[in-house]
């Protein structure tokens, strides 16, 4: 943006990185103009965030967390070992001093830093009961822009949507939610059962998938929970006629004597 009709002029840059090994990696933010070699020039960085603009470049120093890793390039600055958190908006101003007075301008530069996503971190239950809600969970937060998320089963890649109007969406009973990476199955079967493993890709780099789990649906044993039922009942029923028995034979009377005599003595 020009501050005043001059004989010099900033463009609007915008820089894409990218990178798998940010370590080594670096970025060059160039600030042209066209100030006359004569003049006295004053050259000021800031980098523009949501919370409010930071000087990066100022009275002739790097500051903050460019302070160790960054250096001059006539206007320009280069950034070493550059990581995601680098990305953002960046201001390169430069002040003039000539005859005429003091001359003013800016230009805006747009750093992002690609970053290949890392191996995701997956939860698959190893069971499930027919009828009931099942969550698969897939996450890794290293990937610059975020990753994106694809379910497989049995190494086939599932629907990303439930839909309607074909066979085979019919018979799905699950929802698949890309962005979040979770596999939502609100009535799980047992025709769900598998083997399943979930892809994280931003289109940086290979995609990386979690390792192989497997899900196994069962139906609820009713006749498991039954038989369990019937043995506590004979159990509490043996109970009760140990007590009676016992109550029969005078076990609890004489105990409650000997309590008796106890506190007389």
């Amino acid at each position: 943006m020009m501050l005043k009709a001059l004989t010099f002029s900033f463009a609007f840059c915008s820089f894409v990185v990218v990178c798998s090994f940010v370590s080594s990696l670096e970025a060059i933010l160039s600030c042209k103009h066209k100030f006359s070699k004569g003049m006295s020039l004053r050259i000021e960085w800031k980098k523009i965030q949501s919370q409010g603009v930071s000087f990066v470049y100022y009275n002739g120093e790097f500051t903050g967390d460019l302070k160790d890793r960054a250096e001059m390039l006539n206007t320009g600055i280069r950034i070493r070992n550059v990581t995601r958190k680098d990305s953002g908006t960046y201001r390169c101003e430069i002040s003039a001093k000539s005859e005429e007075g003091q001359h003013l301008g800016e230009a805006t530069i747009t750093l992002t830093v690609l970053v290949a996503p890392t191996t995701p971190v997956c939860e698959v239950p190893s069971s499930a009961m027919t009828g009931t809600v099942v969550e698969l969970s897939c996450k890794e937060t290293e990937g610059s822009p975020p990753s994106e998320y694809q379910w497989y089963k049995n190494g086939v890649a599932l629907l990303g949507k439930t839909g309607t109007g074909s066979a085979r969406a019919a018979n799905v009973t699950y929802t698949m939610n890309k962005k979040s990476g979770t596999l939502l199955f609100n009535t799980v079967t047992k025709n769900d059962t598998g083997e399943y493993f979930c892809e994280a890709s931003n289109g940086i780099g290979l995609p990386q998938k979690c390792s192989v789990r497997r899900m196994q649906v069962d139906d609820l044993n009713v006749s498991g929970i039954i038989a369990a039922v019937v043995f506590v009942a004979l159990v509490m029923a043996l109970c009760g006629l140990g007590v009676f028995y016992a109550q029969k034979k005078g076990y609890f009377t004489s105990k409650y004597s000997k309590i008796t005599l106890c506190f007389k003595i």
